[in-house]
C-alpha cells in the first residue's frame, strides 16, 4: 500500500515541527516538504503535488483560504489527481469554516486535535471524503439549519432537481445522481438535527421509508454520515 503524501504549511514553527514529528511516526504518511508562508506553499503544491496538504488559515502572504482556493484551480496533467485540503486551525468561528468550504477545502480540524484522529483525518480526506472535527460539524449543521435549500425544480417527469454547484468537482457528484424533492426535504430535516422517526412523523412516511431516503441520498452525495452529508450539500450549494 502506498503512502499518504503530505506536505505540511504552517507559519508557526513549533506547531509544524510537532505535527512532523507526529506524522513520521506513522508508517501510512510520508511527509514530502513543508512551507511557513501561502507563497512558498502555493510554489511547494504546484512542484510537489502531495495527496494532501495541512493548511493553517492564519498564513502570511497569503492566507490559507486563499491558498486554498488557489490549489484548487491549479491546472492538472492527465492523469494526475488533485491535492486534498485539510485545514488545520485554532480558528472555529463560522466565518472562518464556511469561508474554507466554500474555498474548497475538504476536511477541517482543529489544532487541539489527537494524533490517532489527524491521522484518521489524512486517510479519510485522502480517500476523497471529508473528515470534519466534531465541533466544527456544529458549526456547519447550525449554518445549515438557518438556510434556505437554493435550489430550481425541473419539471421534467423524474421531478429532480438542478442544482447551481459551488464546487465543480461537486457538481459532476449531483449532475451524475440528482437528489429528487423528496431527498432534498429529507436532507433539510437532517440538517436541523431531525431522527430517522421525526423525519418520519414530518413528512408522513413510515421509518423504513426514511431509511430508504437517507441510504440513498447518502450514496448520491458520496458521504459516509449525515455530517458529510451535510457539508457535501453546502459544497454543491444545496444548503448555505
Amino acid at each position: 500500500m502506498s503512502k499518504i503524501r503530505v506536505v505540511l504549511i504552517e507559519d508557526h514553527d513549533l506547531t509544524r515541527v510537532g505535527l512532523r514529528a507526529a506524522l513520521q511516526q506513522c508508517e501510512e504518511i510520508a511527509v514530502v516538504g513543508e512551507a511557513t508562508n501561502g507563497v512558498s506553499g502555493l510554489r511547494l503544491l504546484e512542484i510537489a503535488r502531495p495527496d494532501v496538504a495541512i493548511v493553517d488559515v492564519g498564513l502570511p502572504g497569503i492566507d490559507g483560504i486563499d491558498l486554498t482556493r488557489r490549489v484548487k484551480e491549479l491546472p492538472l496533467s492527465p492523469g494526475a489527481v488533485r491535492t486534498k485540503v485539510l485545514i488545520l486551525t485554532l480558528q472555529d468561528n463560522e466565518e472562518v469554516v464556511l469561508a474554507a468550504f466554500a474555498a474548497g477545502a475538504d476536511s477541517y480540524c482543529t489544532k487541539d486535535i489527537k494524533q490517532e484522529n489527524l491521522l484518521k483525518a489524512l486517510q479519510v480526506t485522502a480517500e476523497g471524503q471529508p473528515w470534519i472535527d466534531p465541533a466544527i460539524a456544529q458549526v456547519v449543521l447550525r449554518q445549515a439549519r438557518r438556510m434556505q435549500p437554493k435550489m430550481t425544480v425541473s419539471a421534467i417527469n423524474s421531478r429532480t432537481v438542478t442544482i447551481n454547484a459551488v464546487d465543480s468537482e461537486y457538481g459532476e457528484i449531483i449532475h451524475a445522481s440528482p437528489l429528487t424533492e423528496r431527498e432534498l426535504e429529507v436532507l433539510d430535516l437532517i440538517v436541523q438535527g431531525y431522527s430517522n422517526a421525526g423525519i418520519g412523523q414530518k413528512l408522513y412516511i413510515t421509518v423504513g421509508t426514511v431509511k430508504t431516503h437517507v441510504r440513498n441520498l447518502l450514496e448520491k452525495l458520496c458521504a459516509d454520515d449525515r455530517t458529510q452529508a451535510a457539508v457535501t450539500a453546502l459544497r454543491c450549494g444545496l444548503i448555505g
